[in-house]
């Protein structure tokens, strides 16, 4: 098995999740075969895939970062191996770690140490679209307990930090001050984002990648979703070619303006007039990334080539007629299980949408999730 490119091993560290197993595909089916480096957490899935060319089961950050060291970090500099992620959690240990990495390991980052972090901070991220040209809803920073001035209900309450608290868990919508004290007495974070909360019409994702500390970007896919849940994402979508040369113009500012290299997600909020509201930057792969190779753009496998040539290949690009994509196990708990549709309906929709399990060229992960279906929902 090939698990380098250009002489540079490949790495995916992540917290086990159908969010790898998309990059390690994208890698896979483009000729590396990565190390992966799993993460423990309830049921595994990416570890399945054949695509793997060696596995390190980790039960903690700090023992995957250990091993990851000893390892592989005595390559020389010009063939230090590449790390991709795809959470929250193990991007934030790393990017804290990055003055340690950067000489032994080319990884996502933003120039230096902390950066990635102070750009998860949802406020600080919102601050900086703004500024960008973004619109962004009202927005306030609190700590928990507090009202602020001028709020305007109903409002929605966030974690500050995908790497902190309760994160989504601390997500909750309110009508009223009484509903959001109550909401106070279960939030975990310290420090609360409060947004107005509106009627959408809609959510906008984009998949892509940065290169030369943002100077250059990559969006492969454009996603907006079949179905809305309150409070919750979406897990059956309409997957289109990128082309809102507005939203393009200010996030190319954005992205320089945060520095960062590597695969992201940016989110957006449509409401019912047709108005785009920033939400926030995933400075790692998200579980939509494998969209990408599905339009014929494998992320994973770009973001590597592109680091290596120093540049983005305008080649990379492709047209693409809009599919249907879905998360199979969650939507299937969402519409089935809630009666929305039938059991026939849903496998017609199954059977029409591209998938991000099944896949019968790499079927182990998909049998992993029949045997455990319930945990997946």
């Amino acid at each position: 098995m090939n698990d380098s490119y250009n002489g540079h091993k490949v790495i995916v560290f992540a917290q086990e999740h159908y969010n790898p197993l998309g990059q390690i595909r994208s890698l896979g089916e483009n000729g590396i075969n990565p190390i992966y480096f799993s993460l423990k957490r309830n049921h595994e899935i990416a570890v399945y895939s054949k695509y793997i060319s060696k596995l390190h089961r980790v039960n903690t950050l700090e023992e995957g970062y250990n091993t990851l060291l000893r390892e592989y970090g005595d390559f020389d500099y010009d063939h230090r191996p590449y790390i991709l992620f795809s959470d929250d959690k193990c991007i934030s240990f790393m990017d804290n770690h990055y003055d340690e990495l950067k000489d032994k390991f080319i990884l996502f980052n933003a120039s230096s140490a902390g950066h990635i972090n102070h750009f998860m901070n949802k406020y600080n991220i919102l601050q900086a679209a703004k500024e960008c040209g973004f619109d962004i809803l009202d927005s306030w920073l609190v700590k928990k307990g507090e009202i602020p001035e001028n709020i305007q209900y109903p409002i929605i309450t966030k974690g500050i930090n995908p790497s902190t608290g309760g994160y989504k868990s601390d997500v909750f919508i309110c009508e009223n001050e009484k509903e959001l004290m109550e909401a106070y007495k279960k939030i975990i974070s310290s420090e609360v984002l409060i947004q107005k909360f509106i009627d959408k019409e809609n959510e906008y994702a984009l998949q892509g990648f940065s290169v030369n500390h943002g100077d250059n970007i990559f969006v492969a896919t454009a996603i907006k979703f079949n179905y809305l849940i309150k409070g919750y994402y979406s897990p059956y979508m309409k997957v289109s070619v990128f082309d809102n040369k507005i939203i393009d113009k200010k996030l190319r500012l954005l992205m320089k303006k945060t520095g960062y290299e590597g695969i992201f997600e940016a989110e957006f909020l449509i409401d019912k007039d047709g108005k785009y509201y920033f939400l926030e930057i995933n400075f790692r792969a998200s579980a939509w990334n494998y969209t990408g190779s599905l339009a014929g753009m494998p992320l994973s496998y770009l973001w590597v080539k592109s680091m290596d040539r120093g540049n983005i290949d305008p080649h990379d690009y492709k047209k693409f007629d809009d599919f249907m994509c879905m998360s199979e196990a969650i939507d299937f708990g969402k519409r089935v299980d809630t009666g929305k549709i039938s059991l026939i309906q849903w496998l017609f929709d199954f059977k029409q949408a591209k998938t991000f399990i099944f896949n019968e060229k790499d079927p182990e992960p998909f049998r992993a999730i029949i045997n455990h279906w319930d945990d997946f929902k």
